[in-house]
């Protein structure tokens, strides 16, 4: 199992504490205590898991694939949002629970326009209000056809740290890694509400991030511009 370098000082102290603790455990027969403690690294070695091997469900670039693991919690149109330019958009919500994969990627080929982080609460990411007032961090995409998207982690009542390297300028690829949210959160996928914007899933339905498709983002939409 390959772990994501964003969790080195995670999986790191787990594994310290496994050692520190687990070998003077082990010395005086006491395997009940290495067993829960081989059992916490698991624990934390699995939220950090980075799955190899992960392909868009489709070759086609205009098809947004998924940013994140999880459910589907919402569908929603907006008349307006910053991530495409102030005008109408529709969100894709994503709530990623403990168990899931939690590194966001690229839904297609972009450049980074802008990165804004919002701090705020930290409410229950499966309630609809924690969407709106949790800690945020929006990056906004340039695509090859020049739309302007937008894709936005939203913090927990767990998840209280996210992770986004990339800046302004930078180049994603469709399906890369470039960020996650540590501990159960949401994540959303928001496109430009035009005619050239078909959306490819409901509430509830499972997605893959890098693989599943959200929706398809014809090159003839031209929000943002």
């Amino acid at each position: 199992m390959l772990l994501t370098h964003h969790g080195r000082r995670e999986w790191g102290f787990a594994t310290a504490v496994l050692i520190l603790l687990g070998v003077p455990a082990a010395i005086y027969g006491h395997w009940w205590a290495v067993i829960l403690l081989a059992l916490g690294w698991i624990v934390v070695a699995g939220f950090f898991r980075d799955p190899l091997g992960r392909r868009p469900a489709t070759d086609d670039p205009h098809d947004m694939v998924s940013p994140a693991d999880g459910r589907v919690s919402a569908v929603e149109k907006v008349p307006s949002h910053e991530a495409t330019g102030d005008g109408p958009a529709i969100i894709v919500r994503i709530f990623l629970s403990v168990l899931d994969v939690h590194l966001n990627r690229a839904p297609c080929d972009a450049v980074v326009e802008s990165v804004t982080h919002r701090p705020g609460r930290y409410l229950d990411a499966r309630t609809e209000e924690s969407a709106k007032v949790n800690e945020s961090n929006l990056v906004r995409f340039i695509t090859d056809d020049q739309v302007m998207i937008g894709v936005r982690q939203v913090s927990g009542a767990i998840a209280r740290r996210i992770v986004c390297p990339i800046r302004s300028g930078d180049r994603v690829e469709r399906g890369a890694r470039y960020g996650m949210i540590k501990f159960g959160s949401t994540t959303e996928l928001i496109l430009p509400d035009t005619p050239g914007t078909s959306i490819h899933v409901k509430v509830g339905d499972r997605t893959t991030g890098g693989v599943t498709i959200l929706a398809r983002l014809e090159p003839d939409s031209k929000a943002g511009n």
